[in-house]
């Protein structure tokens, strides 16, 4: 714009009054007119006029800054000067050119926008499909399996994904790179967690899978299709191998009744409901803590197992009573649902309470305690006083599988199993320690 022209604009636009349109420039060199117009709040709105099959329109451009440069060809923080006004008239003359056979800047603009609220929903559907939720509907998944590690899944999950990488929880699942998997393992692992780094792939590696699996397997719930997972970044890395194996270690006859001496003559409910997993035989404490009072009677209690029974429900498992049993579950409240509680039965007490209790009581008396290592310390002392194989199973609800075991086995066990028990009870109070 030449010097006149431009001193003959900014004197028009100081001459605007009411919301009349003054032309500040006709016939640009690609078609249309400069105009503008005084707007309520006295800012001065510009425009490109431009007609398309003898209709005129007119296309906002911005707000008039009268203190932009003369010459500077983009916009101010504030707004245009004449210079980017012209530079913004020639880009839209220029788009309407292109389209001018299918609508002109109308069409144009009326298809930017179908593309930007395409794009909008698209990342609106992506924000429903994130990591977390995956995760979250692996969970509910196994809940509704009555698969009891998803309490451990949950857990880790929230702890080492959700709280240690909120950006990567909230992003689309279907983004999880390897590497990113490999940073969460490895930040375990460097923390001196390795076995529970291996466990988060293993839950991860399983989400993923029924994300993948949902279109070829019907038990799978329909909402693992939404994520549109098409490959597993679980399954792109390995499992550190030498942290897989949990202590298990079995508890010596001698621990066993330095565990029991501790316990023996111990008061208060804690107490007892130490003495009585221990003579129950030492069953999966997190089947034991979920004992209900429903399934309490006076010769056996019945917990559920469903470990290893995905989608099939868990088995009912009896357990014999006895009297030192007896005496025990004596010294529990008859209360609400659940029989080991802290909440008068409306809930049972957490695995962790009940490992608690006992690291309570054992102190550093006994070496690398851990409350896990009652159950194959049970099993240890009982094979070798010549309790079978399967006996021990039965007693301990572990090893029966097969179709003899599932469907022609119908015997309860429960006076071979209250036999074990018997020498487990003796055992225990034998003053011969070795």
């Amino acid at each position: 714009m030449a010097r006149d022209q431009v001193s003959a604009a900014t004197a028009a636009i100081r001459s605007l009054d009411g919301g009349a349109f003054v032309t500040l420039h006709s016939r640009l060199d690609r078609g249309g007119a400069l105009q503008a117009r005084k707007l309520a709040n006295g800012a001065v709105q510009l425009y490109w006029r431009y007609s398309l099959g003898g209709k005129t329109s007119r296309e906002p451009i911005g707000v008039y800054d009268p203190s932009a440069p003369p010459k500077k060809l983009q916009p101010t923080p504030r707004g245009y000067g004449l210079a980017a006004a012209l530079e913004k008239c020639r880009e839209l003359a220029d788009v309407h050119a292109e389209r001018a056979q299918t609508g002109g800047l109308r069409e144009a603009k009326a298809e930017k926008r179908k593309t930007f609220l395409t794009q909008k929903a698209v990342e609106a559907e992506k924000s429903e499909r994130t990591l977390q939720k995956l995760l979250d509907a692996y969970v509910a998944h196994l809940k509704t399996q009555g698969r009891r590690s998803h309490v451990d899944a949950d857990q880790i999950f929230k702890r080492h994904i959700t709280e240690a990488w909120p950006g990567i929880a909230e992003a689309p699942a279907v983004d999880l790179t390897p590497d990113q998997v490999l940073d969460m393992l490895r930040r375990l692992i460097e923390a001196g967690k390795g076995r529970t780094a291996n466990k988060l792939r293993s839950y991860l590696r399983a989400a993923y899978q029924c994300a993948l699996d949902v279109r070829t397997t019907a038990s799978i719930p329909v909402v693992f299709k939404s994520f549109e997972v098409v490959f597993n970044p679980a399954a792109q890395t390995r499992r550190s191998p030498q942290f897989d194996r949990a202590d298990k270690r079995p508890f010596s006859r001698a621990e066993l009744q330095a565990y029991w001496k501790l316990i023996a003559d111990r008061p208060g409910p804690e107490a007892a409901v130490l003495r009585l997993h221990l003579l129950a035989g030492g069953q999966r404490v997190e089947q034991f803590v979920r004992l209900k009072w429903a399934d309490v009677s006076d010769e056996a209690v019945t917990i559920f197992d469903a470990k290893g029974r995905p989608g099939q429900g868990p088995r009912a498992h009896q357990i014999p009573l006895l009297k030192l049993a007896r005496a025990d579950l004596e010294q529990l409240k008859r209360q609400g649902e659940f029989a080991i509680s802290t909440t008068a039965g409306k809930k049972p007490i957490s695995v962790r309470t009940l490992a608690g209790w006992a690291r309570d009581v054992v102190g550093d008396t006994i070496d690398g305690f851990q409350l896990k290592r009652i159950r194959s310390g049970v099993e240890t002392l009982l094979a070798a006083h010549g309790v079978s194989r399967e006996v021990r199973g039965h007693l301990q609800s572990h090893g029966l599988t097969g179709v003899q075991a599932r469907h022609y086995d119908g015997h309860d066990y429960m006076p071979e199993k209250r036999s074990a028990l018997d020498i487990l009870s003796r055992e225990l109070q034998s003053k011969a320690v070795a």
